[in-house]
């Protein structure tokens, strides 16, 4: 019980330094089996080991924590598993940098075994900053569990699921057209190129046919590639070009002859149709190239220069300078046709922002036909459920035409492919442990990040081996993660669960919204529009932080963010705290705050049956957003319980009775109790830290205890409060009736001016005499909220000879102002005319703007909706002035 005096203002960065290392040293976050109770857990996207928070981390990871203190209150035994992922190419270009900048050696001059040493230092001492930084967001991460997706539990995992697949046939090596960043210069999986709308140019040139008869005109937008060209295309049924089907071109600039064939690849409708085709080069191409047996030529190296291939003259030139190159060339032979300005979709890597090269290269593939086919089957059957719902569409699509998976990366950072290649007999052998004998190397390649990740949400728990917590935390119970990366790792993730534990991986999945800045835009560092979560905690608070996010993220929708918004956040803090302060003021916390038995429940008010109900809805409406991973509903409604309900209209009503007799003093300070402990739990998942701060504070909770521990509340049973739950029909409403009329009286004394501090007198007229009875009871409060002089109730009508009396309409009746004596009617109804005035001036232009063709035909649409907008505030505003007119007459 607390027997200190709050500090008058909240101070969020003393607050969170103090609990968030209570709560780890006290295993607050440690989840343990229990088989007493359900289990449930979530596995965190991990991030990057190079990473830092941005406000995309910020959103997931508050969303999984609000989860696992939700499923911690009800009684569940949870466990998030936090950890980070190595990040082949990223982890490894960092690193480079990093010695770059440094002077030192790079990674070509250290040799593999002394660079991958290097990147584990830097990964020991830089590569948990985001991790320190998770937990100043308050996460409830077991600590104890954290993995890394190169410890030597998850890399025997990694080590065991390739060569099981290899054994299946799943996993084989081939040569096949692959995404090629010329830059980490390694290969890229489908999903890790980027398409973008960029501006180019395409390339009409001519092709002169060998017999001297003629020539082709072929379009690109690549002529670096031509060199190496091994055809050209016509469609077998156009009749322009069937003569010429067998004969060749003399390809320009290379010396070769190359034959033109007929493939249903060339399309008669688009350009010329004559295409280009190089195998080695293209996708398409190489189809084509395995089809007619053509020559494959690689033209370029792994950097992206020219090869020997491309010619003497222009080995070793970057492949755009050469593009540049090529096209001076044919237009000295008098080639060109024409240059086109367009704009067109070109792969970009992910990793390095450069337009990646497809290129034919020897790999390791893993075949997705048969893993994919029980991974679709679960989510149409609703094992699995998306949230929202439609991103299963999108699953589907991908699913359904899945590709290959290219799996190798010519990097070293990583997990080695488990193969070796014996030069003597030619052999691969593919296995956990090193092949005896001699002339055996190691496969250089290591597989692709994603590899690893596939397998997060049983490899953390130990898998292969069969741990107890693999049996009682797996399958995992939610996941939440960015759309971006459904084929990356959710899918994935799926195909993994089914083959390797014969069961889905997880029951739920939430989709989060994408941020982006008040603009619209995409938060990035170059727009200098990403701003830094730990700069904003410093600001607002942790909390702040968390609860605005959520409040501004509907489901399946944009956000547009701005620190300010983080405001909402802090006042609703502010306003948390302010209450428990008054509350405070009034003595120490009552014996019922847990369950109201101190009180005689017969003796409760109209106000506090009221609010108690309102708790209760309250209570179900969070449980059930939560249920359905509408977060951003739930936070709604505990904001509107807490500012509205229960600060602004509760605690002001209550103050009648807490000015009062002892006993109607404690009866109120019982009740008041009772609502602000379960405020502070329902509230607890979201924000953590003043929560649990307000609950010592209050004396709710004594040293050693914790509000993660403490049961989330749950609507009352009859059994329990039966005069709350069962109330007189309409006492509810009246209620609400009593504060409505509060409401419309305070608008009239806004209306007219009416400073707030002077006493006034109203008059209410009721629809009935029950409600006039229940008003009655309550006119001490209804005069203390409305800080009047008098407040008469009647069913009578209102007779005002002394004066106009503005009134308005409630579902109680009409509620009267009496005017006489407050204001000057004269000078009044002047300021009002002179309002009705300028309104008819500015009515006439704005009138005569929309009927003028010109401005109409002219103005862009948002403009002209604005001026028609602009107009129907003008009379409205006119409706509400001549009504006060009529009214003071």
């Amino acid at each position: 019980m607390s027997n200190n005096e709050m500090p008058k203002a909240y101070e969020p960065g003393a607050v969170e330094n103090k609990w968030y290392p209570k709560w780890e040293a006290s295993g607050c976050f440690h989840g343990k089996v229990n088989p007493d109770k359900p289990a449930y857990s979530i596995v965190i996207p991990p991030p990057n080991v190079t990473g830092i928070l941005h406000l995309g981390h910020v959103l997931n990871n508050t969303l999984q924590d609000i989860l696992i203190r939700w499923k911690k209150m009800q009684g569940y035994e949870v466990c998030w598993y936090p950890g980070t992922d190595h990040a082949g190419i990223a982890t490894e270009s960092k690193v480079e940098k990093t010695l770059r900048e440094a002077g030192k050696p790079g990674r070509d001059e250290l040799g593999r075994e002394k660079f991958i040493e290097t990147v584990w230092n830097w990964k020991k001492e830089c590569g948990g900053t985001i991790i320190r930084q998770l937990r100043k967001l308050g996460t409830a991460c077991d600590w104890e569990r954290e993995r890394f997706t190169m410890d030597a539990g998850l890399s025997d995992a990694v080590r065991k699921v390739f060569v099981e697949l290899y054994n299946k046939g799943y996993i084989y090596r081939g040569q096949r057209m692959i995404n090629w960043c010329p830059v980490a210069q390694t290969a890229l999986s489908d999903e890790e190129v980027i398409h973008k709308d960029v501006s180019g140019k395409f390339y009409h040139y001519k092709y002169p046919l060998s017999d001297g008869t003629g020539h082709l005109v072929i379009a690109t937008t690549r002529p670096e590639t031509m060199l190496g060209d091994s055809a050209v295309a016509v469609h077998p049924g156009d009749e322009r070009y069937k003569s010429l089907i067998g004969k060749t071109i003399d390809l320009p600039l290379t010396g070769r002859k190359i034959p033109i064939i007929a493939d249903q690849h060339a399309d008669p409708e688009k350009g010329t149709g004559c295409v280009k085709i190089t195998p080695a080069h293209d996708p398409n191409d190489f189809e084509v190239g395995k089809r007619h047996n053509l020559e494959f030529i690689t033209v370029m190296n792994n950097d992206a220069t020219m090869n020997a291939k491309a010619g003497a003259e222009f080995e070793g030139m970057d492949r755009f300078a050469c593009r540049k190159k090529v096209i001076e060339l044919l237009d000295e032979l008098d080639l060109m046709v024409k240059i086109e300005e367009i704009t067109h979709n070109v792969g970009f890597s992910e990793r390095a922002d450069v337009p990646i090269e497809t290129m034919i290269s020897a790999q390791w593939f893993v075949n997705m036909q048969e893993l994919a086919k029980p991974a679709i089957a679960a989510v149409r059957d609703g094992k699995i459920n998306f949230h929202p719902a439609r991103w299963s569409k999108t699953y589907f699509h991908w699913m359904e035409n899945i590709q290959d998976w290219c799996i190798s990366r010519q990097i070293w950072w990583g997990h080695r492919i488990p193969a070796w290649y014996n030069d003597a007999t030619d052999e691969i052998f593919v296995g956990l442990e090193v092949p005896e004998g001699d002339n055996w190397r190691q496969e250089e390649d290591v597989l692709d990040t994603w590899f690893s990740s596939w397998l997060w949400p049983f490899s953390v728990q130990g898998w292969p081996e069969k741990t107890e917590e693999l049996k009682y935390f797996y399958p995992t119970s939610d996941l939440v993660t960015g759309p971006d990366i459904i084929f990356f790792w959710v899918a994935r993730m799926i195909m993994a669960g089914y083959e390797f534990m014969d069961e889905l991986p997880f029951k739920n999945v939430y989709f989060t919204s994408i941020i982006r800045d008040a603009q619209g835009r995409k938060l990035s560092k170059s727009l200098g529009n990403s701003p830094d979560p730990l700069d904003v905690i410093d600001t607002y608070g942790a909390d702040a932080l968390r609860f605005s996010i959520i409040y501004i993220a509907p489901v399946g929708m944009d956000i547009r963010y701005s620190n300010e918004k983080c405001e909402l956040g802090r006042n609703f803090a502010n306003k948390l705290w302010n209450a428990c302060r008054f509350r405070q003021m009034h003595g120490s916390v009552t014996a019922g705050f847990r369950n109201l038995d101190s009180i005689d429940h017969a003796k409760l008010t109209a106000d506090e049956k009221w609010i108690i109900s309102w708790m209760d809805e309250t209570i179900i409406m969070i449980n059930k957003a939560l249920d359905d991973f509408k977060f951003h509903l739930a936070a709604h409604e505990i904001y509107e319980m807490v500012w509205s309900s229960f600060c602004d209209w509760f605690i002001e009503a209550s103050k009648v009775r807490l000015y009062g007799d002892e006993a109607s003093k404690q009866q109120t300070l019982v009740v008041l109790d009772f609502i602000l402990f379960k405020i502070l739990r329902l509230l607890h998942p979201f924000m953590p830290f003043i929560t649990e701060e307000l609950a010592h504070q209050m004396g709710f909770l004594t040293e050693g205890e914790s509000i993660m521990n403490e049961a989330y509340p749950k609507p009352l049973k009859d059994k329990e409060i039966p005069s709350i739950m069962n109330p007189e029909p309409n006492i509810i409403d009246l209620v609400e009736a009593k504060f409505q009329l509060i409401r419309a009286g305070r608008a009239l004394r806004a209306q007219y001016e009416i400073p707030p501090g002077k006493k006034i007198n109203y008059h209410l007229k009721t629809v009935d005499t029950e409600t006039e009875q229940f008003m009655q009871g309550e006119v001490a409060g209804i005069k203390l909220m409305l800080n009047a002089a008098e407040v008469t109730i009647s069913t009578a009508e209102f007779m005002h000879e002394d004066g106009p009396a503005p009134a308005q309409i409630v579902n109680a009746g009409t509620i009267y102002l009496p005017l006489a004596g407050l204001i000057n009617i004269d000078d009044e109804l002047k300021k009002l005319k002179k309002q009705q005035n300028q309104i008819f001036g500015w009515m006439k232009g704005s009138q005569a703007k929309l009927s003028n063709e010109k401005f109409l035909s002219k103005a862009p649409e948002k403009v002209i909706n604005e001026a028609r907008e602009h107009l129907n505030e003008l009379e409205m505003k006119l409706k509400r002035v001549e009504e006060s007119i009529a009214t003071l007459k």
